[in-house]
């Protein structure tokens, strides 16, 4: 008996252990501050950036770890390439697991708000800002480190976290609309300074309705129109509640989603997601779509290139691959050979209220991960806000049109002469200028341990409107579309039947892991208890 009782309290301690230590970065201690750099020591530091295959922004990257490596020899930087964000998210949790996180990473506070859940794993940033030493223009950085009041304070505060630091901001970008001008002037319309949401649904509804009437050419009946491509759909929806005063989140996590508001809203564009029209050339009627996305066709500029789509909805930091003289147009997104050239403009994204436009702001962040070496994260922090210089936030901004975060870089004349030299790309440049000229016009959604889920459930409400077999019509058929988001997301347990919201608060793999542990501990112990008791029964008998 007592052999058994030992063998279920040694299983007890390897399932709880599992639990405990199944993100091994929890037993980093908290960071404690050194008040110098300790230059005597090496350091090797990893760093995870994104570039989307870009070889001018790897150029740019491998060029700023060359300078600062002869600035900090004893500093060395290992880059590793990611094609996308959620690449980089992915590695980053598995990697949590095994101890093995990279020193800094490009990131988005979405992200860095899942991460920071385990103990001590992301570097509060907030006493590294000010620190005198080796803090932002601190007295002994060794290049010239920019000062705090030289980052645009929209674009730092985006990285608090129960207001804690997280993030660096490293470059910056908004949502543009690019407009084919030809194309809509050929409609009988002139591109306005700034377009509302019903005038845009009012051309692409024009467009679809004249296609292949003879007025363009070029254009037949048959070919492919897609009046409006949005390229990210959960920015579609954060948009315009935004835009429309809905809320959708809190900063405490309470998750408004699934309200009364938002339903009216997905209803409308379920109406322009099947949208019927009858067609002037053919007489044809029959349902179109005045918009889709990119989950449901492609990149817009695949479209928009070809004068298949008149309203390309992208990043501004994708300026380069939308326009028929695009730089970064590949052979699936140049232009048709057989189709005109045409003038490309850039507007902001189509508004409720022009006169209190609402553009959502995104792009890299940089957020660090703590290390057992206190001397290694600020090894770690001085290559980061080395990120942040003129010449390296110059160099990344020509590549696409990114808009640099310090007032130092936007405000010098190379900046400024970037903006006016007519050899660059002409989209690109406008684009970057429309983010400048919006900055106090940008927003971020709240931010914290499940608002990317919150993101991805408004583009799965989107996605189900828009472009189906059936046209949503009634609020009980969005009640369907709820019910299916809800389960997709494991929200059905923590629905408030009253109000229809949902609080979310995720529970931490290791203490799932550690719950389940210690029921099956408790369901072992009550089996032997069980047995011993029926054995002692039959020899009582």
């Amino acid at each position: 008996m007592r052999k058994k009782i030992i063998s279920l309290i040694l299983l007890l301690i390897v399932l709880v252990s599992l639990g405990s230590c199944h993100r091994g970065t929890n037993r980093l201690a908290a960071l404690n501050l050194p008040e110098e750099f300790d230059e005597t020591q090496q350091y090797n530091i990893s760093f995870w950036a994104k570039n989307d295959g870009n070889t001018e922004q790897v150029k740019v990257y491998n060029d700023a770890i060359a300078r600062f490596e002869s600035i900090y020899p004893n500093i060395n930087v290992e880059i590793r390439h990611f094609n996308s964000y959620p690449d980089i998210y992915r590695d980053v949790l598995v990697n949590i697991g095994t101890e093995t996180t990279p020193n800094v990473c490009i990131a988005y506070p979405d992200h860095v708000a899942t991460y920071k859940e385990g103990n001590n794993i992301v570097v509060n940033l907030t006493p590294l800002l000010d620190h005198p030493s080796y803090g932002l223009g601190g007295k002994d950085i060794k290049y010239d480190s920019v000062s705090k009041d030289e980052i645009y304070d929209k674009f730092l505060n985006e990285g608090i976290i129960e207001d804690i630091y997280y993030t660096l901001p490293f470059m910056r970008s908004s949502e543009a609309v690019y407009i084919n001008k030809d194309y809509v002037e050929a409609l009988g319309y002139t591109v306005p300074d700034a377009l509302t949401w019903d005038w845009m649904w009012e051309v692409c509804e024009t467009a679809l309705k004249r296609k292949g009437d003879g007025t363009l050419p070029f254009q037949k009946a048959t070919d492919v129109l897609y009046p409006m491509i949005y390229k990210s759909t959960d920015n579609m929806y954060i948009t315009m509640c935004k835009q429309m005063g809905i809320p959708i989140s809190t900063i405490d996590s309470e998750v408004l989603l699934f309200s009364e508001e938002t339903k009216e809203l997905l209803l409308d564009l379920g109406s322009k997601g099947r949208y019927e029209i009858t067609n002037v050339a053919t007489n044809e009627t029959k349902y179109e779509s005045l918009f889709t996305t990119f989950t449901k066709v492609s990149y817009p500029g695949n479209f928009f290139n070809r004068w298949e789509c008149l309203f390309a909805i992208d990043s501004t930091a994708g300026a380069t691959w939308l326009g028929t003289g695009a730089t970064s147009s590949d052979s699936a997104s140049g232009a048709d050979k057989n189709k005109p050239n045409f003038e490309t403009v850039v507007r902001t994204v189509p508004q409720v209220d022009v006169n209190n436009p609402q553009m959502i702001s995104q792009g890299p962040s940089i957020c660090l991960f703590n290390k057992e070496d206190p001397q290694e994260v600020v090894a770690s922090w001085i290559f980061a806000q080395f990120m942040l210089t003129d010449e390296v936030q110059l160099g990344y901004t020509k590549t696409e049109g990114y808009l640099p975060v310090t007032t130092s870089a936007t405000e010098s004349d190379e900046f400024k002469a970037y903006l006016k030299n007519e050899k660059e790309y002409s989209v690109k440049r406008d684009a970057t200028k429309l983010v400048l000229d919006n900055i106090e016009n940008t927003f971020i959604s709240p931010v914290f341990n499940g608002s990317s889920d919150i993101r991805d459930a408004g583009a799965y409400l989107v996605e189900g409107v828009c472009g189906n077999n059936k046209r949503y019509k009634t609020a009980e058929e969005i009640d369907t579309l709820y019910e299916k988001c809800i389960e997709k997301y494991g929200l059905q347990d923590l629905i408030n039947s009253t109000t229809g919201n949902v609080e979310r608060k995720p529970i931490s793999k290791e203490s799932i892991i550690l719950l389940v542990s210690l029921g099956v501990v408790w369901i072992l112990l009550g089996a032997y208890v069980l047995n011993d008791m029926v054995l002692k029964k039959k020899r009582n008998n």
